[in-house]
């Protein structure tokens, strides 16, 4: 057995796959000598109001609190040192195997010693009704065999060096607070728990059949609520029931049903209970370049709010699954926000539906050294002409879906789709959020999928207006794009008018319906010949020199393959994408296509909304023959 500490070699892969044999299971050996873990070791948990990752070796270093969005006080992630975290592993070296329980967001781990094995089972608790009105962190210690020692400390972090946390005594014992959080340590067969000045750290010792708690409640602002550790244990067996409840109504018997289900699960993880919006992903500011030398590249941003974009993705794949609430609640959400803020739509907005911060520097190390840290997310202040596109493409699915559009949204969409026939020929960021302005193809496209939405819904009697305009300019893009966009020598389409360069985003166009014919086709194949790296595919040309392969790009290319007729490709190619996540079937933004390091934030919606709507298209396709 390998010892939890020892340093591992960066370039070696050969477990943590999903679908390996033996995939979760083995020494851990994923934390380097700053005490940073491989992206591929963690797991995720949450309860639709924040998320916590939770690496192999038992270690919680991500949990913001109160909400998914809030200041992150367990940020080891960030900052080995003074970010944070909530330990619990056995005192001798140990193998771990870990998986879901079937159909939940509840972790369990297990953890086996030369003296015993002991399973640690990891919940965020939900309440009988729904969200608890606190935060409950229940992580249940179950003896397996023999006898096993196991040492816990709760010690939260500086919240990205802007707070100092401090243990007080109170008449109910002791608490923890940091930034206006008060947080509670609650044990049960606890060993031993002792207080120090800025952490609690508790012993367990463990044999067949034993039952113990570890368990976390915190509120901000507010009162704290005390439930007994008995109470917090009993939640785990209610939120797995809560979990398996939901998804005996989620509809899906098409293939990859395992890739299927655990990312319904990840992206229902990633929605804001609260307001029905979905965060980009739990994490910020981790890198997306390779190597050392690139671990400082300006490509580390916050995802912790809500893209017009993701939520567009998302709505496809949640209505496929006959899910009714989140559908509406994200839809809701982001009409309701638009018009708070109109008239034209915003790239991205906080999962209250308020406007996002601009980048603000934090002086921390950052994950394995990637800096700069920020708060924030310049993406606000971009203009980006695909946000019309995938506003009207939610709401022409909503109406697709038998559903209505009431007088005020719809008056909204017209003047929203009037912006877009103006709009259309400036410069723009583009899809990938660059800071060169220029006439990005995939950008004058978005404003082609909007009007033709918009001309759709209008004979519908959703939009109210004349819908010449919208008509006739939707005709002026596709022509401006077929003369200015293709490249017969490329055999492409190009990145953007007056280069030979190329934009895996492209593929996207084949979903919108724009060109699934020939010039589609010889456009995949010139991605694949100059973007690929096994199945996957960089983003735009040059990027191989800087990132890793974009993942959500690898399974559009599936969803593109099959709506240009190639559905023997597509299948053979989504099939060699399933060894993409890790063990416990999570994604993150990007990967290193030498080594197989998963880079970039974590879980990430993109990537799981693109290989759960592949595997729809792939479907439809297949029942359609």
């Amino acid at each position: 057995m390998t010892s939890v500490h020892q340093p591992h070699d960066t370039r070696r892969r050969p477990a943590l796959h999903w679908g390996a044999d033996g995939a979760g299971a083995g020494p851990v050996d994923e934390r380097d000598a700053d005490g940073y873990a491989d992206l591929r070791s963690y797991a995720a948990i949450g309860d639709g109001r924040t998320i916590a990752l939770i690496a192999r070796d038992g270690r919680v270093d991500w949990l913001p609190l109160p909400e998914m969005d809030g200041v992150p006080v367990f940020g080891a992630l960030l900052d080995a040192e003074q970010g944070g975290c909530i330990e619990l592993c056995p005192v001798e070296e140990f193998t771990v195997d870990r998986a879901y329980v079937a159909d939940t967001n509840v972790l369990t781990t297990t953890f086996t010693t030369a003296s015993g094995s002991v399973r640690v089972t990891d919940s965020l608790n939900s309440g009988t009704a729904g969200r608890l009105p606190w935060s409950e962190l229940a992580r249940r210690i179950e003896g397996v065999d023999g006898h096993v020692e196991l040492r816990a400390a709760v010690r939260p972090g500086t919240c990205l060096n802007t707070a100092s946390p401090w243990v007080h005594q109170t008449a109910r014992g002791a608490v923890l607070r940091v930034a206006g959080l008060t947080l509670a340590v609650r044990t049960l067969g606890a060993r031993s728990v002792e207080d120090g000045d800025r952490r609690i750290e508790v012993r367990y010792a463990t044999s067949p059949g034993s039952r113990h708690l570890l368990g976390l409640v915190g509120t901000e602002g507010e009162p704290l609520f005390l439930p007994p550790a008995e109470v917090i244990d009993a939640g785990v067996d209610r939120t797995i029931d809560n979990w398996s409840a939901w998804m005996r109504t989620f509809d899906w018997d098409g293939p990859w049903d395992t890739a299927v289900r655990r990312s319904a699960l990840t992206l229902k993880l990633l929605l804001h209970a609260a307001s029905g919006s979905m965060v980009a992903a739990a994490t910020t500011l981790l890198a997306l370049g390779l190597g050392a030398e690139k671990m400082g590249a300006e490509k580390n941003w916050d995802y912790r709010y809500a893209w017009v974009r993701d939520s567009a993705y998302a709505l496809t794949a949640l209505f496929r699954f006959g899910l009714r609430e989140e559908t509406h609640g994200a839809i809701s959400w982001l009409l309701s926000t638009i018009r708070r803020h109109g008239p034209e739509p915003q790239v991205v907005y906080t999962l209250d539906g308020g406007l996002v911060p601009t980048a603000e520097s934090r002086d921390v190390p950052g994950w394995r050294g990637a800096t700069p840290v920020v708060s924030g997310n310049d993406a606000a202040g971009q203009l980006q002409l695909g946000v019309f596109g995938d506003l009207f493409a939610i709401v022409a699915l909503y109406v697709e879906h038998g559903n209505v559009l009431d007088a005020h949204t719809g008056r909204l969409l017209a003047g929203i789709a009037d912006l877009a026939c103006d709009r259309w020929r400036s410069k723009d960021s583009g899809m990938w959020e660059l800071p060169e302005h220029r006439h990005y193809t995939t950008s004058k496209l978005g404003c082609w999928m909007a009007l033709t939405k918009a001309v759709e819904l209008a004979e519908s009697g959703q939009v109210p207006g004349d819908d010449a305009r919208w008509r006739s300019e939707a005709e002026h893009i596709r022509a401006w794009v077929e003369e200015n966009c293709w490249s017969e020598a490329r055999g492409a389409y190009v990145w953007y008018s007056g280069t030979d360069q190329l934009d895996a985003s492209i593929v996207l166009h084949a979903i919108s319906g724009f060109d699934r014919g020939e010039r589609m086709s010889r456009t995949l194949d010139a991605l694949r010949a100059e973007l690929g790296a096994g199945p996957h595919l960089y983003r735009f040309t040059g990027a191989a020199k800087e990132e890793g392969v974009f993942l959500a790009c690898s399974f559009w290319l599936v969803s593109a393959l099959t709506l240009c007729g190639r559905v023997d490709e597509a299948r053979d190619l989504m099939e060699e994408l399933m060894s993409t996540p890790n063990d416990v079937g999570l994604l993150t933004e990007m990967l290193d296509p030498a080594t197989g390091d998963l880079l970039g934030n974590l879980p990430q919606a993109l990537s799981h909304l693109a290989l759960v709507n592949a595997a729809i298209t792939v479907s439809e396709a297949s029942a359609a023959d």
